[in-house]
This record gives structure tokens, sequence and C-alpha cells, in this order.
């Protein structure tokens, strides 16, 4: 049978950041599937990943990322994909919520290392 994933039907629940949300809806060593929402005038931490590519498509929003210092924004229907090593944070500098999918792979367990 097959499984059907929502919001209120995910594997894992999960906040981060500045009160934003995520719901996980794939979780293995290789691949992970999340939702996440990012409030108004949130963003995250510059990070890389020696090992995962992350791809984002965003649902609802604007989103803009920093990556290796370039930045480039992203409206509704439009994706970026992030590679090993490279220096990245997504922000929402937008006055409405930010929502995206986000597949890692592999997945970013014990992958992510924060430049402080």
């Amino acid at each position: 049978m097959n499984t059907v994933f929502s919001k209120g039907e995910c594997l894992e629940h999960y906040t981060w950041g500045d009160d934003c949300h995520g719901w996980t809806f794939v979780d293995t060593d290789a691949l992970s599937v999340k939702q996440e929402l990012m409030p108004p005038d949130t963003a995250e931490k510059l990070h890389y990943h020696e090992l995962a590519t992350q791809f984002f498509f965003i649902l609802k929003g604007r989103a803009k990322f920093t990556i290796d210092g370039s930045v480039t924004e992203l409206r509704e229907q439009q994706a970026i994909q992030i590679n090993p090593n490279q220096k990245h944070f997504i922000a929402n500098d937008q006055n409405t919520d930010l929502e995206f999918i986000l597949y890692s792979y592999p997945s970013t367990k014990n992958d992510r290392i924060e430049i402080k």
C-alpha cells in the first residue's frame, strides 16, 4: 500500500530557527524530503554540507538564498539546487510566510557545519 503524506500525516513535525516549522515525509540515510515554513523576517544560519546536495522548491512566498556570497531570489514554482560544500542560507525578508519542499540527498543527518 502507498503512503499518503501531508502536514497532518508526516513522520515528524519539528520547529527550527526563529519559530520556523518543518514536516518530515521521507527520512532515510539516502534521502530526506521535508516541507518547511518560514514566517516573515526569518533566516537560518550560514552553513554547508560536506556530502548532501539540496534541492529547494518554493511553494508559497519568495525566498532569498545566499550561496557562496551570491544572492538569488526565488518566487513560487521556482527551484534551486545547492551542491555539497557550498556555503548557504535561506531567508524570508517578505511580510508573508515562505513555504518550500526540501529534498536532501543523501540525508543531512550529521552533515551540517555552521559557520560562525
